[in-house]
């Protein structure tokens, strides 16, 4: 579980920001959000519980509820899915 990575498909745009800008980007290496390029953003176990820490009206807020685990921006959701990587 400690070694699962999670990834969305949330832009170019958007992946960029949230690992540069957004209020995780700012935490040790371990915690941040990783563009993984092509528009996708990675996720590690420990960067996954940083961002849970969000309030909702912060852009790279987590929801993991009934419709899967999501990052939004603004109003919009992106799914995040496990990956091999």
């Amino acid at each position: 579980m400690r070694d699962d990575i999670w990834e969305a498909e949330v832009g170019a745009e958007h992946a960029e920001w949230l690992a540069t800008e957004s209020r995780t980007a700012r935490l040790a290496r371990e915690y941040r959000p990783v563009d993984a390029g092509g528009g996708r953003i990675r996720y590690s176990y420990l960067a996954l519980g940083a961002a849970r820490e969000l309030a909702p009206e912060e852009d790279g807020y987590l929801t993991d509820d009934g419709d899967g685990l999501r990052v939004w921006m603004g109003d919009e959701a992106f799914e995040l899915e496990p990956t091999t990587s």
